[in-house]
């Protein structure tokens, strides 16, 4: 699944466009590397968000096609 979906369909960023920016500029990391917004993200995955200051890890859990609300904050563990 691309990193800008992931981060859209889990809630933990609100829009696809945000995710796609917020990645083209370099404040996402997926496994320490610097990430691209269609980077294919696997279960296991570690991703890294910097928003002012606010640095966030996250682990990919699962990857759902299309979650409701409750299965999103299951598709990821903060760390």
């Amino acid at each position: 699944m691309r990193l800008d979906k992931f981060l859209k369909l889990s809630r933990i960023i609100k829009r696809r466009t945000v995710a796609n920016d917020a990645a083209k500029s370099g404040k996402i990391l997926i496994n320490s590397k610097v990430a691209k917004p269609g980077d294919d993200l696997k279960v296991g995955d570690i991703i890294t968000t910097t928003f002012n200051e606010d640095h966030r890890s996250y682990e990919v859990v699962s990857l759902l096609e299309s979650p409701n609300k409750d299965q999103a904050k299951l598709m990821y563990k903060e760390l």
